[in-house]
Parts: C-alpha cells; sequence; structure tokens
C-alpha cells in the first residue's frame, strides 16, 4: 500500500514551485492554505501566494497552478516530485 505525501512536503514543494515563478519570500509567508473536506475525508489542499493559487488534489496525487486569471500554468506529479513509501497493510 503506498502512502500520500505528507502536508509538509506538499507545502515545501508549493513553496518552491511560487517561488520559481518570482513569489517573495514575504508573500511565500504570508501564504494562505485553506483544506476541503467532504464526508470526513480530505479530499484537497489549496494554497494562495501572490496571486497564485496551488492546488493539491489528494486523491491523484496532483498539483496545480494558477495564475489570477485562472489560467492553469503549471503542474506537478506529486508522485513523480516525492519518493513512494509503502507501508505494511
Amino acid at each position: 500500500m503506498l502512502v500520500s505525501p505528507s502536508a509538509v512536503e506538499v507545502r515545501q514543494i508549493v513553496r518552491r514551485i511560487l517561488q520559481d515563478l518570482g513569489v517573495s519570500q514575504a508573500d511565500l509567508d504570508d501564504m494562505s492554505e485553506t483544506v476541503r473536506v467532504e464526508d470526513g475525508r480530505c479530499l484537497a489542499r489549496s494554497y494562495r501566494a501572490a496571486g497564485y493559487l496551488g492546488m493539491w488534489l489528494i486523491d491523484v496525487g496532483l498539483l496545480q497552478f494558477y495564475d489570477e486569471e485562472g489560467n492553469m500554468i503549471r503542474h506537478a506529479n506529486l508522485l513523480a516530485e516525492i519518493e513512494p513509501r509503502r507501508v505494511a497493510a
């Protein structure tokens, strides 16, 4: 059984990608994070900084980034970014 990346690991990736897009350290420090929960399950997390939106679709392991106009400008496959971990069943 594969374990999903932790929220801390994903947050670090989000910060790195936003920094690559030119977001300042001050804006990264003010980044907001929202969690979407439905029927007791965490489905997604979103991250906002300097007009950018990063969205982590947890079930599919995908990070998507959007500009202020809502255009998708980048994506990251978290299964490729983070070494998958296996746990005993």
